[in-house]
C-alpha cells in the first residue's frame, strides 16, 4: 500500500506535466468531454453546464492552469502520506520497475530515509499547488507559456521524488538527470533576458560536472561490487583508500548540487532568475534531495565512516556556513539574498553530519545518531522557512514588481497579512525560540558540546572552533533578517511601485504560505512529533537511537540526559503568554497607557520622515563590512561633483558599492582562462589542410595498430 502511495505521488507529479501540454488543445477536451457524457447519458444534466464554464474560451486557460497545480497539490499529498507512513511503520519496501535496459530494470526501495524526504518534498509541493495558479497569471501565455512552465515543474518534481526511490546507480542517475535538466529548462524560463540565459547555462554546466562526479563515485563502488543495484555496492569490498576516494567524488558531486562553498556560484546566479515558486523549490527542497543523496552515499553505501571525512565536512560546512550568510548581508537583491542564505543553511546541516561522522568513527553511536538527526531535523526545518520566505518574496514582487531592498519599504501597512507570514519565516530562519530554526540548531549545538568524550586533542580543539562560528553565524544570520524585514516592510515605501503595493487578492497565494507559517510554529513548539519519526532513521542507517529518556516526549527535549541539557518549547510559550498577559494587564491598569495613541512616525526633530532619511541596504550593513573587509572584493567608491568658486563647493555626490564573490576571480576565471587557452592551442590541429588530415588518420591508424598487437 506505501508503495502504491510512492508511485501515485511520481506519476501525478508526470501527469500534472503532461496536462499543462494541453494548454492549446481545447478542441481535444471538448471532444473527450462529449464522448464522456454521450456514453453515461445519466450525468449529463449535472455535468453538462460545468463542462460548458470550464471549457468556454475564455476560461478554459484558467482551468487548465488550476487542474494541473490539482494534479500537483494530490502528488505532494500522496508523498506526504507516503513519507509518514513508512516512518511510522519502520519498514523497508523493495520493488522492480520494468522500464530501464532489458538486463537492468529500475530498482526501488522505499525505506526510512527516503520516506523522511517524501515528506519534505509532499509538503513543499503542496504550498507551491496553492500558491502557483495565482501566480502565474502574471505570465503572458505568448511570451512564458505556461505549457512549458507546467510541464518541466511537473518533471523536476517527479525527478526528485524518482532519486529518492531508486535503488540501483542507473535508475539513479537517470532521475538525477531528469531533476537537473528540467530545472535547467525552469531556470531558463525567463530566457529573453541575456543574465537568466547565463543563469541557466553556468547552472547546467555544473550540474552535469557534479552528475560526472556522482558517476565516478558509483563507478568506484561498482569496480569492486558484481553490479550496479545499491545492495551489490553495499557488499563491495573496498580498502580505506578506494573508500576515500569515492567518498570525495560522492562530495563533489553532491556538494556542487548543494551549493557548498566554494561550489556554490551558481546558487545565487540561478535561484533568483527562476519563477518565485520555482525558486521555493529549488533553495527549499532541491538542495535537500543533494544532502539526502550525500548521506545515503557514505551511511548507507560505504557504510564505513572515517573521522577525516567528518573533519573534512566540517570544515567546509563551517566556512559555507560563515560564508553564505556574510554573503547573503550584502546582498541588496531579496531573492539573490535568501539563494546565499541557503548556502549558510546547507553548511549548518553538513557541518553537524560531520560531528556525526566523527562521534561514529570513535565509537559513540548514541552521539553520531544526535548529529544525525540534527542534521536531518535541520533540512526539514529550511524546507518549510525557505519555502516560506521565496514564496513571500514571489507575493512582493507580483504586487510591486521590485525586489531591490532599497526600492521598496512600508509594506507592512500595505500587505500586512503577507508581512506577517514573512515575519514567521524571518524568526525562523534567525532561530529565534518558539519557532522550528531554533530547535534544530540547539540540537546541534548540543552535539557539538559533547566533545569532551573524545580522546583526540585536535578534535577537541576543532570542534568548539567550529561551534564558534556556529554561534556567530546564527548572529549574522538574525541581523540579516533584521535588514530583510525593517527595510521591506518598515519605514515608508522608497518608490513609486511600493507606494502603490496592496495586498494579494489571491486566496491561494497566500493560503500556502500560510500552510508553511503554521508548520513553522506548529513543529517550533512540538519538535517532538518529528524527531519520533527520525529516530526510526537513525535506527535504520548508524543502529542507535536518542535515549529512552530523551526520546522526545511531547513536554521536554533532553538529547543527552535530562542532567545536561534539556529544553520545553510548551513551557517557553506557556511563559511567553503568561508575561504578555501579565504586561497588557499592567498597562492596562495604568491611566497614562490605557488607550492607545496612534502618531507619525519619530523623525529625529527634522520635520516629516522621507525615504531618504532611512536605512539602505548597503548603510546597515557598514559596520559588518568593516569588520570582515576580507571576506569579500569590495569596489567602493565616493564620487563628489562640485561647483561655485575654485570647485568648492560640492553640488551632488555619487556612492558606489560592489561587492563580489572571492571564487570567481581565484577560482572560476582562472579556470575559463585555462579551458580557453588549452581551446586555442587544441585548435590549432585544424589547418584546413585535407593533407595534414589525412596523416592524422594515418597515425591514428598505426598506434591502434601497435596496441592491438
Amino acid at each position: 500500500m506505501i508503495l502504491v502511495l510512492t508511485y501515485c505521488a511520481v506519476w501525478l507529479s508526470f501527469a500534472s506535466g503532461l496536462l499543462a501540454l494541453m494548454m492549446n488543445q481545447r478542441s481535444l477536451f471538448v471532444a473527450l468531454s462529449t464522448f464522456i457524457l454521450k456514453k453515461y447519458p445519466n450525468s449529463r444534466p449535472s455535468c453538462q453546464k460545468i463542462l460548458d464554464n470550464c471549457l468556454d474560451e475564455q476560461r478554459f486557460p484558467d482551468f487548465l492552469r488550476l487542474s494541473v497545480f490539482v494534479l500537483l497539490g494530490l502528488s505532494g499529498v500522496f508523498a506526504v502520506l507516503a513519507g509518514v507512513s513508512v516512518l511510522m511503520n519502520n519498514e523497508v519496501l523493495v520493488d522492480q520497475i520494468h522500464l530501464g535496459l532489458p538486463w537492468l530494470p529500475w530498482h526501488v526501495r522505499f525505506d526510512g530515509l527516503s520516506g523522511f524526504f517524501f515528506l519534505i518534498i509532499g509538503i513543499a509541493v503542496i504550498a507551491v499547488s496553492l500558491y502557483g495558479p495565482g501566480y502565474t497569471k502574471a505570465y503572458q501565455e505568448n511570451q512564458h507559456p505556461f505549457a512549458t512552465l507546467g510541464l518541466f515543474t511537473g518533471l523536476f518534481v517527479a525527478g526528485m521524488l524518482m532519486v529518492l526511490l531508486a535503488d540501483d546507480a542507473f535508475f539513479f542517475m537517470i532521475a538525477w538527470e531528469l531533476m537537473s535538466v528540467a530545472s535547467y529548462f525552469l531556470v531558463a524560463f525567463q530566457h529573453e533576458h541575456a543574465e537568466n540565459r547565463r543563469a541557466a547555462f553556468l547552472y547546467l554546466l555544473m550540474a552535469e560536472v557534479g552528475a560526472l562526479a556522482i558517476i565516478l563515485a558509483f563507478g568506484v563502488l561498482a569496480s569492486f561490487a558484481d553490479g550496479l543495484t545499491f545492495d551489490a555496492l553495499r557488499a563491495a569490498k573496498l580498502s580505506s583508500n578506494w573508500e576515500s576516494i569515492a567518498f570525495g567524488l560522492a562530495l563533489l558531486g553532491f556538494g556542487m548540487k548543494a551549493g557548498l562553498v566554494p561550489l556554490h556560484v551558481w546558487l545565487p546566479e540561478a535561484h533568483p532568475v527562476a519563477p518565485s515558486h520555482i525558486s521555493a523549490l529549488m533553495s527549499g527542497v532541491m538542495l535537500k534531495v543533494a544532502f539526502y543523496g550525500l548521506i545515503r552515499f557514505c551511511y548507507d553505501l560505504i557504510g564505513t565512516v572515517h573521522w577525516e571525512w567528518g573533519v573534512v565536512l566540517l570544515v567546509i560546512g563551517t566556512a559555507s556556513a560563515l560564508g553564505g550568510i556574510l554573503y547573503a548581508m550584502m546582498q541588496p537583491n531579496l531573492k539573490r539574498l535568501l539563494a546565499y542564505s541557503s548556502v549558510e543553511n546547507v553548511g549548518i546541516m553538513v557541518m553537524v553530519l560531520g560531528l556525526s561522522m566523527i562521534f561514529m568513527a570513535n565509537n559513540h553511536p548514541q552521539l553520531a545518531a544526535l548529529g544525525l538527526l540534527a542534521a536531518l531535523f535541520h533540512a526539514f526545518n529550511h524546507a518549510l522557512f525557505k519555502n516560506l520566505l521565496f514564496l513571500g518574496a514571489g507575493i512582493i514582487h507580483h504586487q510591486t514588481h521590485e525586489l531591490n531592498i532599497d526600492m521598496l519599504g512600508g509594506l507592512i501597512k500595505k500587505m500586512p497579512h503577507t508581512s506577517l507570514l514573512f515575519l514567521v519565516g524571518c524568526m525562523s530562519i534567525s532561530s529565534l525560540p518558539l519557532f522550528n530554526g531554533f530547535v534544530s540548531e540547539w540540537l546541534a549545538f548540543q552535539t557539538a558540546l559533547q566533545v569532551d568524550v573524545l580522546d583526540n586533542g585536535v578534535l577537541r580543539s576543532l570542534i568548539p572552533v567550529s561551534a564558534a562560528a556556529l554561534a556567530l553565524t546564527a548572529a549574522l544570520a538574525a541581523s540579516c533578517f533584521i535588514k530583510v524585514f525593517g527595510l521591506v516592510f518598515l519605514g515608508v515605501p522608497r518608490s513609486h511601485n511600493s507606494e502603490k503595493a496592496h495586498e494579494v487578492t489571491d486566496k491561494g497565494m497566500l493560503a500556502g504560505p500560510t500552510l508553511l507559517a503554521g508548520l513553522c510554529f506548529l513543529f517550533g513548539i512540538f519538535p517532538g512529533v518529528i524527531i519520533n519519526l527520525l529516530n526510526g532513521v537513525a535506527k535504520q542507517l548508524l543502529g542507535e537511537t536518542l535515549p529512552n529518556d530523551t526520546a522526545m516526549s511531547w513536554l521536554w527535549l533532553a538529547p543527552v540526559s535530562a542532567n545536561k541539557a534539556s529544553y520545553s518549547p510548551p513551557l517557553v510559550l506557556v511563559g511567553v503568554l503568561i508575561a504578555t498577559l501579565f504586561t497588557f494587564w499592567t498597562l492596562r491598569r495604568n491611566p497614562e497607557t490605557k488607550t492607545m495613541r496612534r502618531a507619525d512616525t519619530w523623525d529625529c526633530g527634522f520635520g516629516g520622515l522621507t525615504p531618504k532619511m532611512q536605512y539602505t541596504s548597503s548603510a546597515f550593513t557598514m559596520p559588518f563590512r568593516r569588520i570582515f573587509a576580507n571576506v569579500w572584493l569590495i569596489d567602493e567608491q565616493i564620487d563628489k561633483d562640485m561647483q561655485g568658486a575654485m570647485d568648492l563647493n560640492v553640488s551632488a555626490i555619487h556612492y558606489r558599492l560592489q561587492v563580489q564573490d572571492h571564487s570567481w576571480p581565484r577560482l572560476y576565471e582562472p579556470i575559463a582562462q585555462s579551458v580557453n587557452t588549452l581551446a586555442k592551442q587544441v585548435g590549432r590541429i585544424q589547418t584546413g589542410n585535407i593533407r595534414t588530415y589525412l596523416g592524422y588518420s594515418f597515425v591514428t591508424l598505426l598506434l591502434m595498430l601497435w596496441m592491438i598487437s
